[in-house]
């Protein structure tokens, strides 16, 4: 991985704390806690998601969620699980991530799956934006006080003043795992506006 300058510190931790709050049971994965990501997860992650959105077994949308996550995890694992033991560690996650950072082209097909399933998970009304009700009820459902979740839309979406579709998610998406600037918006995409 890189040297660490001060603003590459703070890319890692972006990074660290996403991986730690999942590994603490949050979504999408590490939900059983285990320190690692692992196949298990992202059953986990189903049922859960699946429950919230109420989503039951045979209907299309519990298919496609099952789907999508299913090649996410398949995606994550080819890429980073360098040991093949079946499990992502953080250092492997990191490395993952690093590499995507400084190759920033175009994402690996799982990680667009991956962005789009998120940005629709957050778009709960189907409208085609997130706004700040929705993506404050989605991410303090996975743990992220309802407080900090406004203060990181707040953040992403410049007060209000940025209509956060598809396109605006994807950049911000990029920032997230590909920006070493502190301030930038990307950074709290996932609810949190402290980090580790």
């Amino acid at each position: 991985m890189r040297a660490h300058s001060t603003s590459q510190k703070f890319f890692y931790s972006t990074w660290r704390t996403h991986f730690n709050h999942q590994a603490n049971g949050n979504f999408p994965s590490h939900v059983n806690q285990s320190g690692t990501i692992e196949r298990k997860d992202f059953d986990l992650a189903i049922e859960r998601i699946c429950r919230m959105r109420g989503f039951n077994p045979g209907d299309p949308k519990h298919q496609q969620t099952q789907d999508i996550l299913i090649n996410v995890w398949d995606g994550l694992r080819a890429r980073a699980d360098s040991n093949k033991d079946g499990q992502v560690s953080h250092e492997e996650w990191c490395m993952m991530w690093d590499e995507y950072a400084r190759n920033s082209g175009p994402a690996l097909e799982w990680q667009q799956r991956y962005m789009n399933f998120m940005f629709d998970l957050e778009d709960t009304s189907g409208d085609g934006c997130i706004d700040e009700e929705e993506f404050t009820t989605v991410c303090s459902s996975y743990g992220v006080s309802p407080a900090e979740c406004s203060e990181a839309f707040n953040r992403f979406s410049q007060n209000k003043t940025v209509i956060v579709d598809r396109a605006k998610f994807a950049e911000l998406w990029k920032q997230y795992f590909a920006s070493e600037d502190p301030n930038a918006p990307g950074n709290f995409i996932f609810g949190k506006v402290t980090f580790e």
